[in-house]
């Protein structure tokens, strides 16, 4: 991310003001420069506070009392663009406890540790930390923070190039330095890291062993398509291009591009390598102009099931409109879509255990849930052999299942805004569920089959 510039916008529920259909709806609040959102595999959504602090929220949108994990004491968030910057959480936590951060410690580099949780799944023994790798940083912006597993089971680290502006030691295209790249690491092994033998300079003495790819400015989250593995990256521009990069992981060794070129654009190219050589974004958009965009936040590729007109979309931010972006698969292009203005400098997106999305707002703590107002579901006809009856409704509902091969065995109720309401199991067919209980409004209802198939549906309470 750039310098804040704090942006005084009015509308804090656009989802009543705004003729869209990707809109944001708050979740939970009350939090303190929240920068990551991720799931352990549970119901639980984990909040990074940029002070160093993780807390757990729970599917009702209720924060627990007592942090998760605080490191406070641990992190240098003093800088704009410093502090505790990114959770990842091991494949195996299940079985293993064990998940990692990318902070910036009181020297103000940069560390990659990993934590165990104890016997208290919520809360974390902070003397449990090891520490994987320290990254000198020569200015106090430009600091990455994101970490992901891939599918490959390695660990991906995303590291800005450094700082200051126009990347004055070139560092990102500096084999070298871990500035400006992405690493990928090894961290099944009981202690420490490998490195993996795919990774493009193992046994080259070119570049060091770590690197994944180079030629990044400043990759303000990455994330992982969980269709296809592939890597998403949002890389922050200077002052002419935000790029978004995307890329397979069965190759390595991409060059993405900075100094020599700012998204698609000549930057710098003095003793850069041959254009033909370098991996360009799939989509771009302009620095400043009216609305004065500023800095792209990176994000998700949708594949959750509540909202199917939402399938496929890449979601992303920018910092200083609080607009969202989604990016549309045509063939081998992407068409880009703005929405808003929503509120509160959008500085992260997260994924839950369902792959429903979610976004932060910086500056006023909030945590939205990334909705579809038309919600592209039905109400009461008969998709998916199931008929919702009365809706709207009062007291009750019904369900005519229509279906003889999918029995329903569950019926679970959601906000608008995705916070769980209700669950119901269902033990007899047109089995009533009360809805007396309700305020007026509109719900979504999750049916689960016993083949653990799932559709959703709209409910109207009177």
């Amino acid at each position: 991310m750039k310098t804040k510039i704090q942006l005084l916008l009015a509308l804090l529920f656009p989802i009543l003001l705004f003729a869209q259909d990707v809109s944001l709806q708050s979740f939970a609040t009350g939090f303190s420069n929240p920068v990551d959102i991720k799931h352990a595999n549970d119901s639980r959504l984990f909040i990074v506070e940029q002070d160093g602090v993780i807390k757990i929220v729970n599917t009702a949108g209720v924060t627990n009392l007592i942090p998760f994990l605080d490191i406070d004491a641990r992190v240098r968030s003093t800088g704009n663009e410093q502090g505790l910057l990114g959770l990842a959480f091991d494949p195996n936590y299940t079985t293993n406890n064990r998940f990692y951060v990318n902070y910036i410690n009181n020297s103000g580099n940069t560390v990659i540790a990993r934590f165990t949780t104890s016997a208290n799944p919520n809360i974390v023994d902070d003397t449990s930390e090891e520490i994987l790798l320290t990254v000198t940083q020569p200015y106090t912006n430009h600091n990455g923070g994101s970490l992901a597993f891939g599918t490959d089971g390695y660990l991906y680290i995303a590291l800005g190039d450094g700082g200051s502006g126009g990347d004055p030691d070139n560092y990102a295209q500096n084999l070298q330095s871990y500035l400006g790249k992405i690493l990928r690491i090894d961290v099944s092994g009981a202690t420490g890291y490998t490195v993996p033998a795919t990774n493009p300079f193992v046994g080259n003495t070119a570049g060091l062993d770590e690197i994944w790819s180079y030629g990044l400015r400043n990759p303000w989250k990455i994330s992982f398509d969980s269709n296809n593995g592939e890597l998403w990256i949002g890389d922050v521009g200077q002052n002419n291009k935000e790029e978004i990069n995307n890329v397979p992981i069965t190759n390595s060794g991409y060059n993405f591009g900075w100094r020599c070129y700012e998204g698609n654009s000549t930057f710098n190219t003095s003793s850069c390598p041959a254009m033909s050589t370098i991996t360009f974004p799939v989509s771009e958009y302009n620095y400043g102009g009216n609305p004065f965009r500023c800095s792209i936040t990176g994000g998700y590729r949708y594949r959750g099931s509540m909202y199917p007109d939402l399938q496929g979309l890449y979601f992303f931010a920018d910092y200083c409109t609080n607009e969202v972006g989604t990016l549309t698969q045509n063939g081998s292009s992407w068409t880009m879509t703005m929405n808003g203005p929503f509120s509160g400098n959008i500085s992260t997106f997260g994924e839950d255990m369902n792959k429903e999305l979610y976004a932060a707002g910086l500056s006023n703590g909030t945590i939205y849930k990334v909705i579809d107002t038309t919600l592209g579901i039905e109400e009461n006809s008969l998709a998916n052999n199931y008929q919702i009856y009365p809706n709207p409704t009062n007291d009750f509902f019904q369900i005519n299942n229509q279906n003889t091969t999918s029995q329903i065995k569950e019926i679970t109720i959601y906000s608008f805004s995705g916070k769980l309401v209700s669950t119901t199991s269902i033990i007899a067919d047109n089995q009533k569920i009360m809805t007396s209980q309700l305020s007026k409004g509109i719900y979504i209802i999750q049916i689960i089959s016993n083949n653990d198939t799932n559709t959703y549906h709209k409910l109207m309470k009177n």
